[in-house]
């Protein structure tokens, strides 16, 4: 499929960005969806030329000569339409959108491609007028997202040029629902002076999951309906950090590899999150830059020199809970072993990996260090 030609290159992306956001969080809740990041800036790349166009491409894992652009721009458009499958089990969302002040002409070319490939529009917007402004950009990414994700933008600079808008929200049904008679208050070890009080939802199942001897974590996996699956991973207490600096796409996939069935006693934290990101000072760290400068050429765009990106914005809604998006209306029962099994509970920080594997996209990366916190 298309899609898995930009796979790898989009798991490389995911787990570089990731070391950034964290590194920028310090000891706050991390979640944001890779994918979605790098389908908005693989949209951005369109109109883009020369050394802004290279800079973008190289950082988002496409180095010249390995994947024709056409190749990129057709694999991320079967992404969104996988991903945005309305018959999908998944509730899913993503989408981008571009705001250029009014008065700036658009190339017919750069405006067919956003709609042919990434399902996206670009609006004129009067950034003069700040309050209108923010109306206009949260009033469609609301709409666009049925309510789910409101005030994306808190603030715009009245001299705004270009913005640069992405949006996902997800929420989906586990395979196996958690029962809300077994959910009860339990104490979430926030760092060894903060507890706090959370839903712990519990379940006794089979789950597959596994134990990293060499990074000291125990990983569990929770599948959805509709081909994606949650990695918890759970790193023993004080390795939190040696866990977050050997996160790559290797260490994901040994962790699945390595999977293996077995009865559990599961607690899990029932919470609901969002994360805004700032994109800007995140995405000059790894090395996108020129397109936030002087020195941007978006001349596909407009057809000459005189824009670049003021301001790029991510925000992710995350909600975990007993059941999903709906009750289930069939109960099934498990034969388990007679032997005790061994009891894994989420009451600590921990990491998240969302994976879809239709399309080999790691959909959401997140940190829960509080999940009190909003």
């Amino acid at each position: 499929m298309a899609s898995q030609k930009v796979a790898p290159a989009n798991a490389q992306f995911a787990f570089t960005f990731y070391k950034h956001v964290a590194a920028a969080a310090q000891s706050k809740n991390i979640f944001f969806s890779p994918v979605s990041i790098s389908t908005a800036l693989a949209m951005l790349s369109v109109g883009a030329r020369a050394g802004t166009l290279s800079q973008m491409v190289e950082c988002l894992g496409f180095p010249p000569g390995e994947l024709p652009l056409e190749e990129v721009h057709a694999g991320f458009h079967h992404l969104l339409q996988v991903l945005n499958d309305p018959g999908s089990q998944l509730q899913l969302h993503t989408g981008n959108a571009l705001f250029i002040r009014e008065g700036v002409e658009l190339l017919r070319p750069f405006l067919d491609e956003l709609k042919q490939n990434y399902q996206s529009q670009a609006f004129s917007t009067d950034f003069q007028n700040e309050e209108k402004a923010k109306k206009q950009i949260n009033g469609y990414v609301e709409e666009q997202t049925k309510g789910k994700i409101v005030d994306l933008l808190s603030s715009l600079d009245t001299r705004t040029v270009l913005v640069l808008i992405n949006y996902i929200y997800f929420r989906g049904q586990w395979e196996k629902p958690f029962e809300v008679e077994s959910t009860q208050e339990g104490c979430f070890h926030v760092d060894e002076h903060t507890t706090v009080k959370v839903p712990m939802m519990f379940k006794w199942s089979r789950y597959n999951m596994t134990y990293d001897q060499e990074l000291s974590a125990r990983v569990v996996q929770l599948p959805y309906k509709g081909n994606a699956a949650a990695l918890f991973i759970l790193p023993d207490e004080g390795k939190m950090e040696q866990v977050e600096k050997a996160l790559s796409s290797s260490t994901v996939t040994k962790w699945r590899n390595s999977l293996s069935l077995g009865p559990i006693n599961l607690y899990i934290p029932k919470f609901s999150l969002s994360c805004t990101l700032d994109l800007k000072g995140l995405l000059e760290k790894v090395g996108i830059t020129d397109v936030f400068s002087d020195a941007a050429d978006l001349s596909g765009i407009t057809g000459g020199r005189d824009l670049k990106a003021s301001k790029a914005v991510h925000k992710a809604v995350l909600s975990i809970d007993e059941k999903g998006t709906e009750a289930a209306a069939a109960t099934a029962l498990e034969m388990m072993p007679m032997c005790l099994p061994p009891t894994v509970k989420f009451d600590r920080p921990f990491l998240l990996v969302i994976h879809h594997s239709t399309t080999d996209s790691n959909l959401f990366i997140g940190k829960i260090v509080n999940p009190t916190a909003k």
